[in-house]
């Protein structure tokens, strides 16, 4: 596929992937941002200086974020590939990580005891994924927006908005992000959180399937 069409019909997919794994990794892995590293670093900075429990998952997420990041770093430069071959190996690697977490998670039952070794083994497999996923955007598809932070999104969402309303006199630059671009990400993110976020509650640590099935159509896209 070409990297236009790929940039086009591939960020939505993973946005709903991203706030599957963000939810679920919240509310079975105890409370662990699996998607947003800034969130993980508010908790553990709160924690420091005021006190109460210590979540470890939520403090090493931030060094293994690094980490996988730099691991798909090297994949790529071994790889020697680049954009609609790149990505598509790339959604390999996250399809990859995600099954692993839904067989881990169906064996191990990590949900049982989100401050425990499983849970935090878990969320970092669940970190690693979307690390894959961070990478993937800013090195096979740099044209595309991001698919999980959603503050940016929601902000060109809104400005560009405004903008519509004042044709006669646009603020923001012409080569901005579309309206429409900006409303995918945010809405197939929140379609991601409000899926994982009610299937926890019937299928448990299965949850981890939802994701592990857009991210095999993802990798599967030719």
């Amino acid at each position: 596929m070409e990297l236009s069409r790929l940039e086009a019909r591939l960020p939505p997919l993973l946005g709903v992937i991203a706030g599957m794994v963000d939810s679920t990794g919240f509310v079975t892995l105890g409370h662990v941002f699996t998607a947003h590293v800034t969130g993980n670093i508010v908790l553990a900075t709160v924690v420091a200086i005021d006190g109460g429990s210590f979540h470890w998952a939520q403090l090493s997420a931030i060094p293994v974020f690094m980490i996988a990041l730099a691991a798909v770093w090297l994949i790529v430069q071994a790889s020697g590939r680049h954009g609609s071959g790149l990505a598509r190996r790339l959604l390999q690697v996250q399809f990859l990580l995600l099954l692993i977490l839904l067989i881990f998670s169906v064996v191990t039952k990590p949900s049982a005891d989100p401050s425990g070794l499983n849970a935090n083994a878990a969320a970092m497999t669940a970190v690693s994924a979307m690390a894959c996923q961070y990478a993937l955007l800013r090195l096979a598809l740099p044209g595309a927006i991001s698919t999980a932070v959603m503050t940016g999104n929601l902000t060109n969402a809104v400005l560009s908005a405004m903008d519509l309303l004042a044709a006669r006199n646009p603020l923001l630059p012409r080569d901005s992000t579309p309206l429409n671009h900006s409303l995918h990400r945010l809405l197939s993110f929140v379609l991601g959180c409000v899926v994982a976020a009610g299937a926890v509650s019937l299928i448990g640590d299965w949850t981890w399937s939802l994701p592990a099935a857009p991210a095999a159509i993802a990798a599967a896209i030719d």
